[in-house]
This record gives structure tokens, sequence and C-alpha cells, in this order.
């Protein structure tokens, strides 16, 4: 066995190919756009690389490709963290023990030699796609969620890695008899009168000026988050260029006050995914076919993202906001993945607990001392 550092396009492909190959037989995976994901390798289509420092590394055995890494450093994150620490992601290997070793270690050298002390991830290069599942394994993971199987905690773990903190996943299911409890019904209606909210849909004849204002919500909202780096424009404009074919309005909202001042969001994607099965990452021949018409008819999502500012914490703003993206969204055979929630938020966990809502998943995030 042996690292090839990944310099070329032919490297670079075999970098992005293997997780087709590795999960090819495994029916809970659902392969990605290919397109997506050699995008997220592209600095004129992924902002996020203009303030990032990263290595990929191929594990080969002869001529055959049997691990990746990525090693990388954001220099925004080391800004605000004020750590050393240095990044991991895109770990994929075969049930090896020998392998995932030379692939961890390799990383770790990387960052050690940009002078980072602390090894964390799995991370990548896309918004809120972090960790590793270590439990639920199914149903399928939904639109921008990761997927390993479970050997992975193994090989992180003799590797030295610890946990440093675990993200949580629910779900709520109509056709399992879900509905919004009273209690909710009679807490957020005294909540939208006692602080004049009313929530609305993004408006696409204003999407620009609406991305910008979830921005920034987002980032007034999730400030000193574990995590928490802020959306800079560009990443934000990307993201908005990216997800605006697939969006659907009534799953997208914003809370105003009485002044009618953004002070909450709430952002629900299809689950695309559920058409991607199948196509094996490609949209030609017919797999756009099947997702220009098979758009309008999912009743799969993922919450991607829910915030309040900071002056209405505590207050049931963010309660509100789910019952109204729940009400917006209802329809039978709806089902929708509350994807992720850091385990210590506990205003938030139990805001989803009163809901009613399932626990399903949970990801795990790493570290180790360099």
């Amino acid at each position: 066995m042996h690292i090839q550092p990944v310099r070329t396009k032919a490297e670079l492909s075999s970098f992005l190919g293997l997780p087709y190959r590795l999960y090819r037989n495994d029916p809970m995976w659902i392969p990605p756009l290919r397109s997506d994901q050699r995008n997220q390798f592209d600095p004129r289509r992924n902002p996020l690389l203009g303030h990032c420092e990263f290595a990929l590394f191929l594990l080969q055995e002869g001529k055959e490709t049997i691990g990746r890494i990525a090693a990388f450093i954001d220099t925004v994150a080391l800004g605000l963290w004020k750590e050393p620490i240095g990044l991991f992601g895109y770990f994929e290997c075969l049930q090896d023990g020998e392998a995932a070793r030379i692939l961890l270690d390799t990383a770790a050298d990387w960052l050690r030699g940009q002078n980072m002390k602390v090894m964390r991830g799995p991370w990548t290069f896309a918004s809120q796609e972090w960790g590793l599942v270590v439990e639920g394994f199914t149903p399928p993971p939904v639109i921008m969620a990761p997927y390993n199987p479970p050997y992975y905690a193994d090989q992180l773990t003799a590797g030295g890695f610890h946990k440093v903190k675990d993200l949580l996943v629910y779900y709520l299911s109509v056709d399992e008899g879900y509905r919004i409890p009273d209690r909710i019904l009679t807490l957020t209606d005294s909540v939208a009168r006692r602080y004049g909210i009313r929530v609305r849909q993004i408006d696409m004849h204003r999407y620009d000026e609406d991305v910008r204002i979830l921005m920034d919500l987002s980032n007034q909202s999730i400030t000193g988050n574990w995590g928490y780096t802020p959306v800079t424009t560009a990443e934000a404009d990307a993201l908005a260029r990216d997800m605006k074919p697939i969006i659907q309005p009534k799953g997208v909202l914003i809370a105003e006050d009485g002044a009618r001042r953004p002070v909450g969001f709430g952002i629900t994607l299809p689950d695309v995914n559920v058409l991607l099965r199948g196509l094996n990452g490609r949209l030609l021949p017919f797999g756009w076919l099947k997702l220009l018409f098979g758009l309008r008819r999912l009743t799969s999502y993922r919450m991607f993202a829910l915030g309040v500012i900071p002056e209405y914490h505590g207050k049931g703003v963010d309660s509100l906001i789910y019952r109204a993206l729940y009400e917006s969204l209802y329809a039978p055979g709806v089902r929708m993945e509350i994807n992720y929630v850091l385990e210590d938020n506990t205003p938030m966990n139990n805001a989803i607990l009163k809901l009613d809502a399932k626990p399903l998943r949970r990801y795990r995030v790493y570290e180790k001392s360099l």
C-alpha cells in the first residue's frame, strides 16, 4: 500500500469516484450527483475554498485505489476559534485497519506541517456535512447528509480519535400518525399574538434580497454555537444558486416581528435523494427527467436550518417556525427529517422533543491531539 497525493485531474477523478465503487452494493447509500461532488473541489464553484488550504490523498494497492482522505485548514475558522485546529474529511476506506491507519496518519502529518495541534473531523467543504454516522444507519441519508459504514467508527477509535461532539437527528411522519401537539398549537398562538410574529414564505421574485436576509439571520442566530463559522456573502450566493432549482417556497420561511423586522427563519429542502436512487450519480441520459417530474411530487424533506436571533431566544419563536413549516408542507405522506442538532443545545432539543418528533440518527465528530 502506498499514498498518492492528488495532483492531476485523473487522480481527482479517482478520489471522487471511490465511493461509487466502495458502496455500489450498499442498499442504504444514495449516490450523489457526480457533478455536485466535483463542484465541491472547484474554487470557481465553491467559495469556501477561497479561505482553505487543503491536500487530498489516495491510498493505492498496486494500481487500485482502496482509500482516500482530505486534510485542510480553514483560515476563517482558525481566526474565530482561536485554536490551531486542523480538519479532515472525505475519509473512505476498505475494512482494513492498516489502510485506515495509513490514511489518518498521512492527514495528521500534513496538518502538523501546517502547525496544527488538533485534528478534527470528519468535516467537508459543503455546508453542514459533518460527522460520522454512529447510530441510525437506516433509512438512507437525506439530501446533503453524510453516510458511512459502521466500521469507520472503529477505525477512527483505533487511530486515537475520541468523540468531541454528537449531532442529533429527529424525524416526524404523517403516515405514522404525526400531528402538531395541541399544547404547541396553544403556545405558538400565544407567541404570535404577544410578539406580533408573522411568518412568510421566501419571495422568489426577491430571491437575492431574501437570501441576504436568511444569511444575516443565520449568522446572528448561531453565533457562539460549537463549530460555527460565519457564512460569507459569496458562500451564501453559491448555496442559493445551487439550491434554487429545487427550493420549494413553502419550505423556506422567514419570521418577522410586529415591526416587520426579520427575527427567525426555517429552511426545509425537498429530499432529492429519493429521486437519485438508481442514477449512479448521473443525470444523463434520462436522470434529469426523473428529477424534473419527480420534484413536484416529493413528500420527503430535510429541515436544513432553523434559527432565531438572540433577542427572541427562549420565547417560543422556534416552535412557531417549526409549526409553520409543518403546516406549510403538510400533505399525505409527508416525512420530515430534522437534521441536525448539537447534542448540548438543550433549548433546541427540548423544543423538538416537545413537538413529539422522534430520534432517528446520531452523527459524531472526532478529534485527537497532534
